[in-house]
């Protein structure tokens, strides 16, 4: 990757999440007990901003999206800045509340259950979206499947999402996305179309699958066979550098040359996992550093899972993430899986 560039922009959802640890998640009309709350952040761009930030960047850090003029949308501009995160694209409007999102977690099982209220997220569309004077290497958006407006058709581009990460990449910058594990057959008309415009895609095996038809766990395993086949669908559906997808057991990467890395997870003792939200976006935070530190790809994997380990040390979205070093310290702590 050209080192020319500084930096990561990450646009897209940004979300005020109010974490709950239950006992059970309860049938209808019956119910839960709360052990817990805790008010954290919520959505790819802000999770990733502030996860880099944690994990020690020492590149610029800025964000983009859309949030209310209200509390929870001032708490996100503060919690930003106090993390050092460059925040003048979040704009602010009078027309929808900031997004929340309420989730309940099992504290036995670190299962998440989310209740989600879209908010300013859905109004956000690409006249939003300024990379003119940007000198940022990586646009990082996310989710697709979760932004009203982002999802909706172009007639150019496919999507508007699209034709945002068109301007990123025309800008200068490489792109990468993420998805929302939506249970929906919408995937193939709302990601793939976004793919031409993206170097770095992101996601989880549920998502993997949903946007390719294809099965890709096997008697609760991932199928390397069909796990591979499903990736080089998202290469031949327009990624331009690399399909990385992750899971409970690890991460795995596929690129264009037909390069090929994989990583399992980290193997965490009984009574650490605290919860598991925004694990996901650990990953694809320690993922993102490592490529634009121009790490090899098996080095990017092995950050993601580290950080994905740290994350799941506590209930918020960012709460259990630490410096680099430190989350690498947990893969020779503990050792790997496999």
């Amino acid at each position: 990757m050209s080192t020319s560039r500084n930096g990561i922009i990450a646009g897209g959802n940004w979300i005020v999440d109010a974490v709950k640890i239950i006992d059970v998640w309860p049938q209808e009309d019956t119910l839960a007990n709360i052990f817990s709350t805790a008010k954290g952040s919520g959505g790819s761009p802000f999770n990733i901003l502030v996860d880099l930030a944690l994990l020690g960047a020492k590149f610029p850090l800025s964000g983009s999206g859309l949030v209310g003029e209200d509390d929870n949308g001032r708490w996100i501009l503060d919690f930003c800045t106090k993390h050092g995160i460059e925040c003048s694209h979040i704009r602010k409007t009078t027309e929808a509340p900031t997004s929340f999102t309420d989730v309940m977690t099992v504290k036995d099982t670190g299962r998440r259950t989310f209740f989600h209220a879209r908010g300013a997220n859905a109004l956000l569309d690409a006249p939003h979206f300024d990379f003119s004077a940007t000198t940022a290497r990586i646009f990082h958006l996310g989710y697709l499947l979760l932004l009203d407006k982002l999802d909706a058709p172009s007639a150019k581009h496919g999507t508007v999402a699209a034709e945002v990460l068109a301007k990123a990449q025309d800008a200068g910058l490489k792109t990468s996305v993420d998805c929302v594990s939506e249970d929906s057959d919408r995937f193939p008309k709302v990601v793939l179309p976004a793919l031409k415009y993206v170097d770095y895609c992101i996601m989880n095996e549920f998502e993997c699958g949903r946007c390719t038809g294809r099965r890709v766990r096997k008697n609760d395993r991932i199928d390397p066979i069909h796990i591979r086949g499903a990736m080089q669908l998202l290469l031949d559906a327009g990624v331009r550098e690399r399909v990385v997808v992750h899971y409970p057991e690890g991460g795995c990467a596929l690129g264009r040359d037909g390069s090929w890395a994989e990583h399992h997870s980290v193997k965490l003792p009984p009574g650490y996992v605290k919860g598991a939200a925004g694990a996901g976006d650990a990953f694809a935070a320690g993922v993102l550093f490592g490529w634009h530190e121009g790490v090899p790809v098996s080095e990017q994997l092995r950050y993601g899972v580290c950080a994905a380990a740290a994350n799941l040390s506590e209930e918020t979205c960012t709460g259990g993430l630490m410096p680099l070093d430190d989350c690498l310290k947990l893969g020779k702590r503990f050792g790997f899986r496999g």
